[in-house]
Formats: structure tokens, C-alpha cells, sequence
């Protein structure tokens, strides 16, 4: 049964985001002398290493089983017409 109002009115979510699947967390301190040039730096390099944003690009879309086996099967094929 409808009340007749928005879903503004009824204080519901007009936007509703994602809820994050994990949660990772990477620190750095500054050292003494550092500038910050240098330390955005290394946190720039940590974040590469660690493959949070490899991560966070492969997660931002849901993939099911047989969509993930049809791009494997493509990248497997890409890989063989270049290498081989």
C-alpha cells in the first residue's frame, strides 16, 4: 500500500552507493627530513606494489561465472595471436 508521498517524504535513499566488499589500508609516515614530494612518492609506489587499485578496478563491476570465463577465454586468445 502506497501512502501517496516521495520517497524523499518517506526519508528513504534517493542515491544509494555500493557498500565496499573489503577494506584496505595502507600507511606511511613521514620520515624526518622527508619532503612531501618524496613521500607522496613512496605511498604512490606502496599502493602500486600492494595491488589495491588492481583490486578495486577488477571489483567495480560484478562479473558472473560465465562473463569472467568468456573474458578469460578472450584475453587467453588475444595472448596467443600476439606471443605465439
Amino acid at each position: 500500500m502506497t501512502s501517496g508521498r516521495t520517497r524523499a517524504e518517506n526519508n528513504w535513499p534517493v542515491h544509494v552507493t555500493r557498500m565496499c566488499w573489503c577494506v584496505m589500508s595502507l600507511q606511511v609516515s613521514i620520515r624526518e627530513g622527508e619532503s612531501q614530494d618524496s613521500l607522496l612518492r613512496r605511498f604512490q609506489r606502496m599502493v602500486q606494489t600492494s595491488g589495491i587499485m588492481r583490486e578495486a578496478k577488477a571489483h567495480r563491476h560484478f562479473l558472473s561465472k560465465g562473463e569472467m570465463a568468456r573474458l578469460k577465454a578472450q584475453k587467453s586468445a588475444r595472448r596467443r595471436r600476439n606471443y605465439g
